[in-house]
C-alpha cells in the first residue's frame, strides 16, 4: 500500500516520493524530537543531580512509580502500524508538558537555587508542546487521524512527602526521556531511507 493509499511507509511504493512540503515538515519535527531527546538526557542527569543521595548513587535502582495519564512506552510498541505509533506518541507528548510543568513547581520549593534545572524544566514544557503539535501537523498532513480530543490535564504530582516527590519527578523526566526518543525513531521511518 503506498502513501496515497494509506500507509505511512515510505518504503512501500518506491515510485511515490513525499511532497517536498511533507516531507520538509517530517524532517523539521524529526530533527526537533532528536533534540529534545538530547536535552531530555541532559535534564536527567541535572535532575539527578540535584535531589542529593541517594539519587545518582551506583546501584540505586528507584522503583517506577505510576505517574497519572501517563505511562511508559508499551513493549509492543515497536510491533505496531507506523501511524498508531505516532498517535501515541503524539498522545503523550500532550500529557508531558502539565506533568514537567508540576515538576518544576516541586522543584521550585525543594531547590529553589537550582535555577538552571527550573528553566530546563520550563523549557522541556514548551518544547514537549511544539514537537506534540508539530507531530500532530505530520499526522493530518499524511492523512491519519490525530490524537482525539484532548483529556483533562492529569493532576499534579503532589505526593505528600519530599522523597517521594523526587521518585516521581525523577520518572517525569525519564518518561520525558523514553517519548522523545520513541518519537525520534518513530519519526526516522518516515524519512526517506529511514530504518524500515
Amino acid at each position: 500500500m503506498s502513501l496515497r493509499e494509506g500507509s505511512l511507509d515510505p518504503q512501500a511504493d518506491s515510485s511515490v516520493s513525499f511532497l517536498p512540503h511533507l516531507e520538509a515538515k517530517i524532517r523539521q519535527t524529526h530533527s526537533l524530537a532528536r533534540l529534545l531527546t538530547k536535552y531530555a538526557e541532559q535534564l536527567l542527569q541535572e535532575y539527578v543531580q540535584h535531589q542529593g543521595a541517594p539519587f545518582g548513587s551506583p546501584g540505586f535502582s528507584p522503583p517506577r512509580l505510576p505517574v497519572a495519564g501517563l505511562s511508559a512506552p508499551a513493549p509492543g510498541h515497536a510491533g505496531l502500524p507506523l501511524a498508531e505509533r505516532l498517535r501515541l506518541d503524539a498522545e503523550a507528548l500532550a500529557e508531558l508538558p502539565p506533568l514537567l510543568d508540576a515538576v518544576r513547581h516541586r522543584q521550585a520549593e525543594l531547590s529553589p537555587r537550582a535555577l538552571r534545572l527550573l528553566r530546563r524544566l520550563e523549557d522541556a514544557t514548551r518544547q514537549t508542546r511544539a514537537l506534540g503539535a508539530a507531530l500532530e501537523a505530520v499526522l493530518a498532513a499524511l492523512g491519519a487521524a490525530a490524537p482525539g480530543p484532548r483529556r483533562e490535564p492529569p493532576a499534579a504530582p503532589g505526593p505528600a512527602g519530599v522523597f517521594p516527590a523526587k521518585l516521581l519527578g525523577l520518572r517525569v523526566c525519564g518518561l520525558y526521556r523514553e517519548w522523545t526518543r520513541r518519537t525520534e525513531g518513530d519519526l526516522g521511518q518516515l524519512l526517506p531511507g529511514g530504518p524500515a
